[in-house]
This record gives structure tokens, sequence and C-alpha cells, in this order.
């Protein structure tokens, strides 16, 4: 009879995937021996636990599951998305601070850009979400830096040469010239770093207003700037799907 392979996991990630915090967070209280596994403190973060077995407890309490979370939070320019920043600039933890449980940005939006930026604390959520091979769209509001031309808007449409690779080709709505500027959607199905910026540059231009505004069907809405609110149960079966 074939043996049943035990869930192992080392204790840094069993620790991040309970929602008590990120990764990075999880090692440092480790090294700070205010982990133990069946009684014993464990300063290394790589210890193996079997999760049907072993008994973790954190800061001297069992280590529980935290409720899973999923927000949508309208991030002003101005924020970045890391939960602490060494220049001491403003986070978008600064936002959330009504909120008990540790949760992460799913993905990323430059400290320059705006809209819709999910976060939980349910990490195979995010990673789905995340991962290009699920095509997961993602809507932005551009304002280019000049006028574009249809033969612009179109080499979009049709995928660009980036420095790590052409992109896919996107869905570009042209939304309106105003005076020097064109102001069009843009839809991808990849999330590289600073894509929409590159891709703009790409064709000769530059990008003076950048506005995330869906992913997937899920719209930002109604919801003012720098607040947040709860997705959905119907928000969320679609996300999944």
């Amino acid at each position: 009879m074939e043996q049943k392979k035990r869930p192992l996991k080392t204790l840094e990630r069993v620790i991040s995937k309970a929602g008590l915090g990120s990764r990075t967070d999880a090692r440092g209280w480790i090294h700070e021996g205010r982990v133990q596994v069946n009684g014993k403190i464990i300063e290394n973060p790589d210890h193996w636990v079997d999760m049907e077995r072993d008994k973790i407890r954190f800061d001297g309490k069992p280590l529980e599951r935290q409720d899973r979370l999923y927000i949508l939070l309208y991030k002003p320019t101005g924020y970045i998305t890391t939960y602490k920043d060494p220049d001491g600039r403003p986070t978008v933890y600064d936002l959330i601070k009504d909120i008990d449980s540790f949760i992460v940005p799913v993905g990323r939006l430059d400290l320059d850009t705006s809209g819709l930026l999910l976060m939980t604390n349910d990490t195979q959520f995010a990673e789905r979400i995340m991962n290009p091979d699920f095509h997961v769209p993602k809507t932005y509001l551009v304002k280019a830096s000049e006028l574009l031309t249809d033969d612009q808007l179109d080499k979009l449409r049709k995928g660009v040469e980036l420095s790590d690779g052409p992109t896919r080709p996107a869905k570009v709505t042209k939304l309106r010239d105003s005076g020097k500027h064109t102001h069009f959607e843009i839809t991808l199905t990849e999330g590289r770093n600073r894509q929409v910026r590159r891709m703009v540059e790409a064709i000769g231009a530059r990008v003076m207003k950048l506005v995330r505004v869906r992913i997937g069907d899920i719209s930002i809405g109604t919801l003012p700037i720098g607040t947040w609110r709860l997705l959905t149960r119907p928000e969320l079966t679609r996300l999944r799907q």
C-alpha cells in the first residue's frame, strides 16, 4: 500500500499562511524565539513541520488560521504597496489601520499610479490572480503625454517589444483627445513591472496619469479614493472563475 505523504511545510510559511504576517515578519518572529513547536522554541525559519502532528504556538498561544479577508482599496497616488518604507513614505497600510488581520496586496501599483488594489490574507487566491497563466484582465485609464495616432494605439493592441520580451496583445479603446493629450483605456492579461508605462514609452510617448479601474469584471465603481470595502461573495466567485 502506498504510504500517504505527510503535509510538511517550513515554519515561516506555516505562520505566513495562517495570516499573521508576511514571510519576512514570520522569519523575524522565529529568530526572536516567539515560536514553539511541540513545546520547544524553534529559531530556524526553515524548520520543517508536520501540519497534522506538530503543535505550533506563537507568543504562547496555539497558532490558529485567521478568517479569510478580501478587500478592495482605492489607492491614491503617493502611497507605496509595501508594509514599511525606509524613506518614510506613506504606505497602503496607513489606509487600513482599522483592519486587525494582516493582509497583503495582490500585485503592485507603483507610487504614481492610483486605483483598484486587492488585498487579502488568502495566499492561494492572491497567487491565482497574479499568475499570468490565468489571464486575469486588468484595466487601466491612461492619460498620454501627447496626442496619439491610430497607428500608435494599434501597436499597443498588437503588442510591443520590451526589454523583457514582447507583450501580449492588449485591448485598447480611445476615449478622447483633450488639448495635447490622448486619453485611452487599456486592458492587459499579464502583469510585468511598470508594464503600461513601458508600453506607452515603446510607442514614443509617456504616461501622465494612470488609474487601474478593474480587475476581471470587478470595478472600483464609486468608492472614494483612499477608502476600502469588502469584496462581496459574488465578486469572489467571479474572480476565482
